[in-house]
């Protein structure tokens, strides 16, 4: 379990300059801030507001030995680790959702230690990106204690002041990099979402560097028209890259739901080919297409537009 130090983490972000400036770039100048080494955190939640534009700028990037975490990851990492992106999972769970099962890629490069994985509960995940957002070295809590998990991870324990009682202390996390996809955003970086958050807010409070893209840039004036719907704002983020679909084939509330069809298809070919697959999938849909938007239009707007008929069904 790798730990920072989030006196210096704090002291890092609050030394950075995020001015009221135009922040628009393609998703491929946006990951160009991303390193070799660096801790990438992955916004959303399993297959809900993935920024899967962003992800698939990342892969054909090809950078190297990254450390990945999420609060529940869905089947990007695997695709990470079929890149030779990743040397460390940080999350609760991997895998794109119970009908599909266990994550034969995600298995294949871990029971080979060809990466670590550092699994957390949920509410610890959620928990350090707390913790790293309110920049203090850890919270206390009672998730993960007597748990194999707590002893897997060294995971350290405090009395706590007024009642004696033992309780887990769970550590900080403060990646370099978060990457995030939203509804709409302005050019100045100010962020808003529509229904559920996930973890995105303190993911993104507690990074030195925000990456954020969104299904729409408008007017600064149509974001003040919504106030309460802002998740963050022009000084908490570097880049805007606009996506249309940008989470495809994850689902965007309220204006596209997830594809299962597409999800059955990779998983079915992972579970006859394992990581052969995914290189091949890697091969078709990332590197075998100029952009994200070559991978809608193989897509389909036929397809693209039942999904987004199957979410306006959900809506009030």
């Amino acid at each position: 379990m790798q730990q920072v130090s989030v006196l210096a983490a704090r002291a890092e972000r609050e030394r950075g300059q995020r001015r009221r400036e135009d922040k628009r770039m393609t998703a491929e100048a946006a990951v160009r801030l991303i390193g070799d080494g660096d801790h990438v955190a992955i916004g959303g939640t399993l297959y809900s507001r993935t920024p899967m534009a962003l992800v698939f700028a990342l892969l054909r990037q090809r950078t190297r030995h990254l450390t990945v975490s999420r609060p529940l990851a869905c089947y990007e990492v695997e695709l990470l680790l079929s890149a030779g992106a990743l040397d460390r999972v940080v999350t609760s769970w991997v895998g794109i959702g119970l009908p599909w099962g266990l994550p034969p890629v995600f298995r294949y490069y871990m029971e080979r230690g060809e990466a670590g994985y550092d699994e957390w509960s949920h509410l610890a995940m959620g928990l350090r990106y707390k913790a790293g957002a309110m920049g203090v070295p850890f919270l206390p809590s009672l998730t993960m204690l007597g748990s194999d998990l707590a002893r897997a991870l060294d995971l350290q324990t405090v009395s706590c002041p007024y009642t004696g009682e033992r309780l887990a202390a769970i550590p900080a996390l403060n990646p370099d990099v978060a990457l995030l996809h939203a509804h709409r955003a302005d050019m100045f970086g100010n962020v808003q979402v529509d229904g559920y958050r996930h973890m995105d807010a303190d993911m993104a409070k507690a990074a030195r560097t925000v990456i954020v893209s969104a299904e729409r840039i408008v007017s600064p004036e149509e974001i003040a028209r919504q106030p309460d719907r802002t998740m963050l704002p022009y000084f908490a983020v570097d880049a805007v890259v606009e996506a249309r679909c940008g989470a495809y084939p994850h689902e965007c509330y309220g204006l596209y739901a997830a594809d299962f069809e597409h999800f059955d298809a990779y998983a079915a070919a992972t579970r006859e080919r394992g990581p052969e697959a995914a290189r091949q999938y890697l091969a078709k849909h990332v590197d075998g297409q100029a952009d994200f938007g070559g991978f809608l239009a193989a897509a389909g707007e036929a397809r693209l537009a039942a999904l987004a008929a199957m979410a306006a069904e959900l809506m009030p």
